[in-house]
């Protein structure tokens, strides 16, 4: 309901200016309001270069892109380590400048959020027998001014969450390049491994046929060899296809295309680390660095402030006044002017805004429950993730330092047996197939490892695939926005 109450003559112009003063002030306040330089890349780019040491760029003018393929140029020249594709990545990925553009965005919201109500101005004029009469109102929303300071606090806050956004944006990318990075390349060195062997099961297989021409072996262990030379072929070419399309899984996460689809990779997986990362606070590190649980904390506090807002303004959702000046033409008397204002209100007779602050408040306790399970997950997730980071570490050493020496041990002396007539050619090949076994179990376990240590890493810093979940299932209120 809208109740206008008009003054007319009896009004002082003290009122009117007053009025037209506060309308004033609110148009020099829409100054205070800027974008900064760089649209919000600076806070983007402080947290890729503390968590991931990497460099990032929002690309918005012809001279960006020219510096952005240089760059990516000369990193390409050369076999790309991980870190190499980590940051081909963050510059040439254009899922990720997307993200930038949201961010972009985002501050465009913020800016508009913080400006003060733009007044509206009325002229209106009616004439008739003679006479006429001229009104101009100019008319601010004086509750949207009065609460300027609080809205302009949320908008401030939410575009901070925005730049977190856009820096978890930027974590992901980096874990699925490393992810991705690891499996390619240690398909690649399962694919040189299964090569030789398919060499040598082929050298098997042919012996095999000879002796079973001859009469030296019969049927069903020559079958034995020969099936084991097919299923070799089989491996080898079920890995080759999956080192095609982890290459091209990878190609999509660094944004290359036509000429730069040549880029190298290792062809074997790095040496594991002398030793482990002792990180005995582990929960502590991953709760103050996760990104998503800052996101979270800011979202909490966004909504404290909302849900103060609208306890304030529970009562009050409109509140307009308009400054009015009247000329008024007769025939029968002299003109003369008028000057006053008027205020409009809603009378919450029927809605006391008890709606709206139990809303506000049901989705502020949403939001406090949805930060406490995160921080209870982050925490679990940062201890698995280094259970899983030794034990594959412990497991990839105990490969590399024993039972591949072991089996290869065991084959020099098989082959030193049988050039001695000690042991027949059965023999050698049996102990052939368990050291090649072992080497394929060793390039596995080390694939494991590396990608142990990626997901640790994401599980400290933030930017995994639960990260994604959460943040679907984070609250909305428009009265955060100042609505």
């Amino acid at each position: 309901m809208k109740m206008p109450l008009t003054a007319r003559s009896g009004l002082s112009h003290h009122r009117a200016r007053t009025t037209l003063g506060v309308l004033s002030m609110s148009m020099l306040l829409a100054g205070c309001a800027a974008f900064s330089p760089d649209a919000g890349m600076s806070g983007v780019a402080d947290i890729a270069a503390r968590t991931i040491t990497k460099d990032v760029v929002a690309i918005r003018s012809i001279e960006d892109v020219e510096r952005v393929n240089v760059a990516v140029s000369a990193l390409l020249r050369r076999s790309l380590t991980v870190d190499a594709a980590v940051q081909v990545a963050l510059l040439n990925n254009r899922g990720l400048q997307a993200a930038y553009n949201e961010l972009a965005l985002a501050e465009a919201d913020s800016i508009s959020q913080s400006l003060p109500p733009n007044p509206t101005f009325s002229l209106s004029r009616i004439a008739g027998n003679g006479g006429s009469e001229i009104e101009g109102q100019i008319v601010g929303d004086i509750l949207a001014l009065a609460t300027l300071p609080f809205r302009t606090e949320i908008a401030r806050e939410r575009f901070h969450q925005a730049q977190l956004r856009a820096a978890l944006e930027t974590l992901r990318l980096a874990a699925d390049v490393r992810r991705a990075y690891y499996q390619v390349v240690g398909t690649n060195e399962l694919v040189g491994l299964l090569a030789e062997t398919k060499t040598t099961a082929e050298t098997i297989a042919q012996l095999a046929e000879k002796l079973g021409q001859t009469g030296s072996l019969n049927k069903l262990d020559q079958a034995r060899e020969q099936v084991f030379y097919a299923e070799i072929t089989t491996d080898l070419a079920t890995a080759r296809q999956r080192a095609a399309s982890e290459r091209e899984r990878i190609a999509r996460l660094l944004g290359v295309w036509d000429g730069q689809l040549d880029f190298k990779l290792p062809k074997v997986l790095p040496a594991l680390p002398r030793s482990p990362r002792p990180l005995p606070n582990i929960e502590v590190e991953a709760v103050s660095r996760r990104v998503d649980l800052q996101m979270a904390r800011i979202e909490l506090g966004t909504l404290a402030k909302a849900l103060n807002l609208t306890e304030a303004t529970r009562f009050v959702t409109l509140l307009d006044v308009a400054g009015i000046s009247r000329k008024t033409k007769d025939p029968e008397s002299p003109a003369f002017r008028e000057r006053g204002f008027d205020v409009q209100f809603q009378i919450p007779i029927f809605d006391g805004g008890e709606v709206r602050v139990r809303q506000a408040a049901e989705i502020y306790n949403n939001a406090f429950n949805r930060l406490t399970e995160k921080a209870v997950n982050v925490r679990s997730e940062a201890r698995d993730a280094y259970r899983v980071y030794r034990s594959t570490y412990d497991i990839a050493g105990h490969y590399q330092r024993e039972v591949v020496p072991l089996r290869n041990i065991i084959s020099d002396e098989a082959q030193l047996r049988y050039g001695s007539m000690q042991i027949d050619v059965f023999a050698l090949l049996a102990e052939a197939k368990l050291r090649i076994s072992a080497q394929r179990a060793s390039i596995e376990a080390k694939r494991d490892f590396w990608l142990a240590q990626s997901e640790l890493q994401t599980a400290v810093n933030g930017g995994g695939r639960s990260d994604s979940q959460q943040e679907s299932r984070s609250p909305t209120n428009s009265l955060a926005n100042g609505g």
